[in-house]
């Protein structure tokens, strides 16, 4: 199977996992739900502001002739809307992650479990743990934004800009997004964003495979909510191939399998 169509695997997997542990599902969901409300209201001001802002951007444009007027603000305020979901998706699973940090921890502990072998535990208490998500999350929006930038000036040119740069950013976002969810499972692993990227970017399409789609998915309302769950999951069953194909390939049994659909315990209370 092709990186991209193992990464894909990888969403299912954990879409599959989530369904087949139902109480898990509905305790991976509260944080998503939070962050939603406050995505919901500020992409609906983008949309009913986003051609008043191309508007005050392009007054080169004012004594331009119909159709070329319509035709490149129309194109610009698509495109300004698609960066504001290009970034709403990166930002809304950095937001969630951050907000749901014990319960996502938890989840991926219990999928680490269900799967037999070794299950980390970071260690750290909950404020440091927040510290470090909060930390790496920024420098990924950093990067984000720099390939923000540059698509959207991209985004000017006929044709390619309403073509093919909206693709790579979708390419960008699911890339960045898989960095984002795997990270809670290989922060347990003791491992930083630089080697966190360094693993990535070995498997490129396998990222992209299991990214993009879930990007897709995202800009469909309400969409994100429901799959954050298991997108941790799928996550966490990736992030185990990327450090231990072998482990990953051939799973134990596991300590957890049998109780693994009881009720979640609450969020570990670290101390300080």
């Amino acid at each position: 199977m092709s990186d991209l169509g193992a990464g894909f695997g990888y969403l299912m997997k954990g879409q599959r996992w989530v369904a087949q542990h139902g109480r898990w599902f509905g305790f991976g969901l509260l944080p998503g739900l939070v962050t939603l409300v406050v995505y919901a209201g500020a992409l609906i001001g983008l949309g009913y502001g986003a051609d008043d802002f191309v508007g005050w951007a392009t007054p080169f444009a004012d004594d331009w002739s119909s159709p070329w007027q319509g035709l490149l603000r129309t194109g610009l305020t698509a495109l300004v809307f698609v960066f504001g979901l290009f970034l709403a998706v990166i930002t809304f699973t950095a937001v969630t992650l951050l907000v749901g940090q014990p319960f996502y921890e938890s989840l991926s502990e219990e999928v680490d479990r269900s799967e037999g072998g070794e299950v980390p535990e970071s260690g750290l208490p909950l404020w440091r743990e927040l510290w470090i998500s909060a930390r790496d999350s920024l420098r990924i929006l950093l990067r984000v934004a720099l390939y923000g930038i540059i698509l959207f000036g991209c985004g000017f040119i006929p044709v390619v800009g309403q073509t093919v740069v909206p693709a790579i950013g979708f390419c960008v976002s699911g890339y960045f997004l898989a960095e984002e969810l795997t990270a809670v499972a290989l922060q347990r692993r003791g491992m930083v964003l630089r080697d966190r990227l360094v693993l990535l970017r070995g498997r490129r399409m396998l990222a992209l495979g299991f990214g993009v789609p879930l990007v897709l998915a995202f800009l469909i309302p309400f969409v994100a909510v429901f799959l954050m769950p298991g997108a941790v999951a799928g996550a966490t069953l990736l992030a185990r191939d990327l450090v231990d194909p072998d482990a990953a390939a051939d799973p134990g049994p596991g300590p957890g399998t049998a109780d693994s659909g009881d009720v979640p315990p609450a969020p570990r209370a670290w101390s300080a």
